[in-house]
């Protein structure tokens, strides 16, 4: 298949303007295909020619102007328009489609509880060809009419608001001018939830098995989309440019969610069936808030090619955590960003596949490019920027900005020098430099406080590695019993770097602990002065501010990445301060690095439970599970007695913490044979599935038994995400058999009988489970042999998958590095997944200098 080159879509949007889609979709066809009818009405600015994109499974007919053209010309997703004279014309097609099951194209999934099929699209950058044709580039914006036949029973949802003709047939109104990539249809036997707001019919959809989950929650889910929506039309001028707001839950969806305008797509796991912590839906709000903001900025106003994608993602991810915390009741989002979110941002940021928050458009040459820029930088780096740039620049100035940027180019296509311009047409800022120095580099800067002491006080100054301009606060704090926290703020200094390079003086005692970037309004790692780093691992719970100590936290998190800190410090800060901290963001973020970073890739891995000839030592593993199953029970301890929202998430998060953690089966085996942890929580399907995936894992019972218990606990929970669970538990079997059995059907590439997206990384991540790494260590070498052809048969959405969950992560060592390479250099991986590829073997050769440094560090106090 072509990729759409940046020159090729400059080309034809010069050639031509497109100003009408009749789309028409057949889904009574069967589970393979389904039908699709195209009429397009162009006009040609002068004679040339040009193609249109399809990727069908047939092309039965086409003609332009009432001329026949030969569906064999089809090259690829292709086909020619040749010999176009100026003026206006029309294009028409009639092919039939595959369903797909990567959720790409038309995705369709059939709920195993009750039989009942749903499809739905995700046209997302070149995608819209798997389902109808099209002129498939951002900046040729249409009106798109589209009618679909669905089976008896079942309802459509669009972009429009949908009419029911009669047999089978939905017809959704004309939208306004939008991009191909926006276009939405979603169809099923829907249950749907629907109210008014604002004059607009608001609704919230799911499939019918989880009718009872989604009608527990959609008060909360009303209430947040009344208020952001609110909110959205307090500080934007332009009105919402849609005539309904539909959110659906679909299921297999590859994404959070897709700003399909008028017609939200979410992944259905927010549809919670399962207990969550208030933190997850706090998630759930931004995610609501994110997509609403894209309605504005990037579905009213659109990026005219892929390389301003941040304009799109960066925007949404900022207006969506600071909307939430100014219109519902998640007041604190900024904490949960920092140390849940901005880390994805760093991480990127500091591997080999960096790019520009804004890159070149020579560095976005085609559509394969552009899909990989999807990642932390567009999003939290991004965000990071844009929460540095109204720091700066003021939030009225910035808010009066984009009001004029959506004024000048409402229904239309925007760059980023149009999105500058709209600012510095109400500044004296200079915003073009600003914009050089943080939107066209790359890398992390590194902001450290040197401390001098005086004989008459002490002086400051905060020292900069790179090249950004930063606007921050620096927080003094002094240890104070008597006030309630044996830290408490002395004084926040706003501080400009580097401007501000000269030394501030000050009287009296030093502070006891000292915080650059205070509050996180820039994007940088941190360092502290000596004397601060200990008070931080001693008093970091004391800190008044829970975005203080996320700040804290960050730079714990980056020195252990750099080999700065012994992992073992940051597990005994962990087990220091978690059990007195009552922010649940961080309760989670903390014991998730811990869990998944440190003791799965940072420490030595011993088989469970360490044969004698292999003690675990203060360093390995076994040792920092042990931790972390304390550090558990410890929360559950203090947070006993009658819940409320914050314990009750404590619990939670500890529960499922000892779960991941445990190394014997007792104490998880007791609470699945009683179906409760003392004091709670009851088991739900998602704890049941954990303490099996992890009792698996273990080995609990022999082979034959854990398959009966399996078998037993999908007959329990039949749903997709029971067959999920029972999946992940298979894979995860410490037996030759079973491992054989998983890997097969990873690496099936035939579309009828391979696995869905969402089995395949269930059945990948239970997989290659450390505690299993004699058993594993022949498959390494299968997967770099693998990989390349499962990437290349089922697309770029499987390719990130296999990258991202089935790649042996665990085995840090020199041997997977060389494989990797190996494979990189001589297989010609897909991009997608030579990103992936890349980005894992850069994490892993992290690994091993983290390894190497605390193999050199002194131990730590215990």
């Amino acid at each position: 298949m072509h990729q759409l080159q940046r020159d090729e879509a400059q080309t034809r949007a010069r050639l031509i303007d497109v100003h009408h889609y009749a789309v028409e979709l057949d889904l009574t066809r069967g589970d393979e295909t389904f039908g699709s009818r195209t009429v397009i009405h162009f006009t040609a600015r002068a004679g040339g020619d040009t193609f249109v994109e399809l990727k069908p499974a047939a092309l039965h007919t086409a003609t332009l102007d009432g001329r026949p053209l030969d569906p064999a010309a089809l090259d690829g997703n292709r086909l020619p328009l040749t010999g176009l004279t100026p003026g206006d014309h029309e294009l028409r097609l009639d092919a039939t489609m595959r369903y797909s099951r990567t959720g790409e194209g038309m995705h369709r999934f059939t709920d195993p509880v009750d039989d009942e099929t749903y499809v739905y699209t995700q046209l997302f950058m070149e995608d819209v060809q798997r389902v109808f044709a099209a002129f498939d580039q951002p900046d040729l914006k249409a009106v798109f009419a589209l009618t679909v036949t669905a089976p008896d029973g079942w309802s459509v949802l669009a972009n429009g608001l949908t009419e029911h003709l009669g047999g089978g047939r939905w017809q959704a109104a004309p939208t306004p001018l939008i991009s191909t990539y926006l276009v939405a249809v979603a169809a099923g036997p829907w249950h749907s939830v629907r109210t008014e707001h604002a004059g607009l019919p608001f609704g919230l959809h799911c499939r019918r098995s989880l009718a009872p989950h989604l009608d527990a929650d959609a008060e909360e889910l009303l209430d947040l989309t009344r208020r952001c929506f609110d909110r959205y039309h307090e500080i934007f001028e332009e009105p919402y440019p849609f005539d309904s707001y539909d959110q659906a839950f679909v299921p297999e969806f590859n994404a959070g969610a897709m700003e399909n305008p008028g017609l939200v797509t979410f992944r259905d796991e927010f549809v919670y069936r399962s207990a969550v912590t208030d933190t997850e839906r706090q998630t759930r709000g931004m995610v609501i808030a994110h997509e609403m903001a894209h309605m504005w900025f990037g579905d009213l106003v659109t990026l005219q090619w892929w390389d301003d994608i941040w304009l799109n993602e960066s925007f949404a991810e900022y207006m969506g955590y600071q909307v939430l915390s100014e219109a519902t009741r998640f007041t604190d989002t900024w904490t949960d960003f920092a140390v849940a979110r901005k880390g994805w941002g760093y991480d990127a940021d500091q591997r080999p596949s960096t790019h520009p928050v804004a890159p070149a458009p020579a560095d976005v040459p085609d559509t394969a490019a552009a899909l990989l820029n999807f990642d932390g930088i567009s999003y939290a780096k991004g965000a990071s920027a844009l929460r540095q740039l109204v720091t700066w620049l003021g939030e009225k100035d910035f808010l009066t900005g984009i009001n004029t940027h959506f004024t000048r180019h409402k229904f239309g296509n925007a760059t980023l020098a149009d999105f500058l311009d709209s600012l510095a047409h109400h500044t004296d800022r200079d915003v073009h430099a600003w914009a050089d120095a943080w939107l066209r580099t790359t890398g992390v800067d590194t902001l450290t406080p040197t401390v001098t002491d005086g004989p008459d006080g002490w002086s400051l100054t905060v020292d900069r590695t790179g090249s950004r301009p930063h606007r921050i606060a620096v927080g003094l704090y002094d240890r104070d019993p008597a006030a309630g926290h044996p830290l408490v703020r002395r004084e926040r200094l706003d501080v400009d770097v580097p401007t501000d390079g000269t030394a501030r003086t000050f009287r009296g005692p030093r502070p006891a602990l000292i915080v650059p970037n205070d509050q996180d309004l820039t994007y940088a790692k941190i360092r502290l002065d000596p004397a601060s780093a200990q008070a931080a691992l001693r008093d970091l719970s004391a800190l008044p501010d829970p975005l203080t100590r996320a700040v804290v936290w960050n730079t714990l998190r980056d020195m252990v990445r750099d080999g700065e800190l012994p992992p073992t410090a940051y597990l005994d800060a962990a087990r220091t301060h978690l059990p007195h901290e009552t922010d649940l963001a961080l309760v989670q973020g903390v014991l998730a690095f811990a869990r998944t970073q440190i003791a799965d890739r940072y420490l030595p891995t011993t088989t469970l439970p360490p044969r004698p000839e292999q003690a675990a030592t203060p360093t390995d593993r076994h040792t920092a599970l042990g931790t972390l199953t304390s550090l558990s029970r410890e929360i559950l301890r203090r947070t006993e007695g009658p819940e409320n929202g914050t314990g009750a998430g404590l619990r939670l998060t500890a529960v499922r913490t000892f779960i991941d953690s445990a190394t014997t089966p007792e104490g998880i085996q007791d609470w699945l044979d009683d179906g409760s942890v003392p004091g709670g929580p009851h088991l739900d399907p998602e704890l049941r599935w954990r303490i099996l995936g992890r009792l698996a894992t273990l080995g609990a019972a022999p082979t034959a038994a854990l398959h009966t218990a399996i078998d037993a606990e999908l007959a329990r929970d039949p749903s997709a995400t029971g067959r999920e669970g029972a999946a992940r538990c298979r894979a995860a079997l410490p037996d030759a058999d079973a491992k054989e059995a998983a890997w097969e059907a990873l690496f099936r590439t035939d579309e009828r009988t391979a696995l869905s997206n969402y089995l395949f990384t269930a059945t990948a991540t239970g997989f290659w489970a450390p505690e299993h790494h004699d058993l594993l260590r022949p498959y390494v070498a299968r997967y770099f042999t693998d990989v390349p052809a499962l990437a290349a048969a089922r697309g770029p959405a499987l390719a990130e998958a296999a990258g991202r969950h089935a790649f042996p992560a665990t085995f840090v060592d020199e041997e997977t590095l060389r494989l990797g390479e190996t494979c990189l250099a001589e297989s010609d991986p897909t991009p997608a997944l030579r990103r992936k590829l890349v980005d894992q073997l850069d994490d892993l050769r992290r690994a091993l200098k983290v390894r190497t440094a605390a193999a050199g560090a002194p131990p730590t106090t215990r």
